[in-house]
């Protein structure tokens, strides 16, 4: 089993460019286990883990109600904003500059075939990562994500996740609220999810800014050590 990953920062990317790119990492890897099962070829299949900062977008999973997105197209345009139907599960999600985006795209044969323990490991990844930062992070019963002050009214959404698994592959990920103008929120309901706030780390920290190159590295950290993996920080090409 292969469990060397493959990091690339992609920096400030067009979500679509992005989207194109997964699929193209996500059917290589598929297109290896395809050719390893009929020919019993015995071929490694890659992992990778994609970091990326979109301009502001929307974007709605496969079961998603787009009544949850609050702005017509005009509106959208007003505020530079696009829009996308995805084919990850979840509802309506925002992605926009301050907030760090992350695809793993791993063949779980490399790991384990358990979707739902790799979503609450991502969560794991993040409620450890806040907690170096003093923030007390928790998951939310039924809700996917992490969040602060759950069961309170205060409860309010950092992180969110939604993914897409086709023969044990995954792509889609997290993105987690860092500087990020939470402005954008207002234009939806967030994860389909009412009367439940948003909110970032500055935010939290009462700080103007922090430094998204270093949560960046503490979260990587904090994947290795879950996922028993090894982080290669190059490019691998397909």
């Amino acid at each position: 089993m292969n469990k060397t990953v493959c990091l690339e920062d992609l920096g400030y990317k067009d979500y679509k460019e992005t989207w194109d790119y997964q699929e193209q990492l996500f059917k290589h890897i598929l297109a290896i286990k395809i050719k390893n099962r009929r020919e019993d070829a015995g071929l490694e299949t890659p992992n990778h883990f994609l970091y990326v900062e979109h301009p502001h977008v929307y974007t709605l999973g496969k079961s998603g109600d787009i009544n949850n997105l609050l702005a017509n197209e005009a509106q959208l345009k007003t505020k530079g904003a696009t829009f996308y139907k995805i084919n990850r599960g979840g509802d309506i999600t925002y992605h926009g500059p301050g907030q760090i985006v992350g695809y793993p795209i791993l063949d779980l044969d490399n790991f384990f075939t358990d979707i739902h323990k790799y979503l609450r490991l991502l969560e794991e990844m993040v409620i450890l990562t806040l907690s170096e930062y003093g923030i007390k992070a928790e998951r939310s019963k039924g809700e996917t994500g992490v969040w602060l002050d759950v069961g309170t009214p205060f409860a309010r959404k950092i992180c969110a996740m939604g993914v897409r698994a086709s023969r044990w592959v995954t792509m889609h990920g997290f993105a987690l609220n860092i500087n990020t103008d939470l402005g954008y929120f207002d234009m939806m309901i967030p994860c389909g999810i009412k009367d439940k706030a948003v909110t970032s780390l500055n935010v939290e920290l009462g700080q103007p800014k922090v430094d998204m190159e270093e949560v960046k590295q503490k979260l990587l950290r904090h994947f290795e050590e879950l996922f028993e993996a090894s982080i290669i920080k190059e490019k691998t090409s397909v």
